[in-house]
């Protein structure tokens, strides 16, 4: 399983979504979705069905996630804070592989934490080396959430929401420097679902990782930009 290399073609845009989560709108309808079907054994019994779409333009990559969830919790609103803890989904992505990945954590009401990582070993409950996106660099990224910003008490009967966000290029390239063209290029990439302090705890991934360890950028998948 863990040898299988996770592949999704990134479509390009015309005409761009308009970000109000709208899965199955004009834009978003006809792109194809990947599914996170990997569970980690250390998580609870629920299995939340969690299914993303890409699409990029020159500018900006946008993703949208769908998830069919249960158990629903969210009391973290500033950015920065722990939001791997709420109902959460994450978007991990290395756009070269001679530089660091960038971990964009978003719980269901929109908060973000997020990080460009250089070297993923663990110290202690951190990361060796990382820098942590600025509020001037997450300014641009456009985040849309179908729930509130707060969640609380828990969601317990079974719901969608969704979450969706636009990044510039421009954000990747000030910790990269100048990308290669975008048509044509692959980069690395993983997709998750987690709630770590949900009354049931759960880590799904995309592409499997060999332990309970979002950080393991040798288990990202692929993502092809289609030109």
């Amino acid at each position: 399983m863990l040898n299988k290399k996770h592949e999704y073609v990134v479509h390009y845009a015309d005409p761009l979504p308009d970000n109000k989560g709208d899965w199955n709108g004009p834009v978003w309808e006809k792109i194809p979705h990947l599914e996170l079907t990997y569970f980690r054994p250390e998580g609870s019994g629920h299995r939340p069905t969690t299914r993303a779409k890409l699409i990029y333009d020159s500018k900006s990559l946008y993703c949208i996630f769908q998830v069919q969830d249960q158990y629903v919790s969210c009391v973290h609103s500033s950015f920065r804070s722990p939001v791997c803890q709420d109902s959460c989904v994450e978007f991990f992505v290395q756009p070269k592989p001679d530089c660091g990945y960038f971990n964009f954590e978003f719980n269901c009401g929109g908060t973000l934490l997020a990080s460009y990582v250089t070297d993923p070993t663990r110290v202690g409950t951190g990361l060796k080396k990382y820098s942590d996106l600025t509020l001037n660099d997450i300014e641009p990224i456009d985040i849309f959430h179908s729930l509130p910003q707060r969640v609380s008490p828990e969601i317990q009967q079974k719901i969608t929401w969704y979450l969706a966000f636009s990044i510039p290029f421009a954000l990747f390239e000030k910790y990269t420097g100048l990308l290669p063209r975008i048509h044509g290029s692959q980069w690395k990439a993983n997709f998750y679902k987690c709630g770590d302090r949900t009354s049931h705890p759960h880590w799904a991934s995309w592409s499997p990782v060999k332990e309970l360890n979002f950080h393991l950028p040798d288990c990202f998948g692929n993502i092809y930009f289609k030109p």
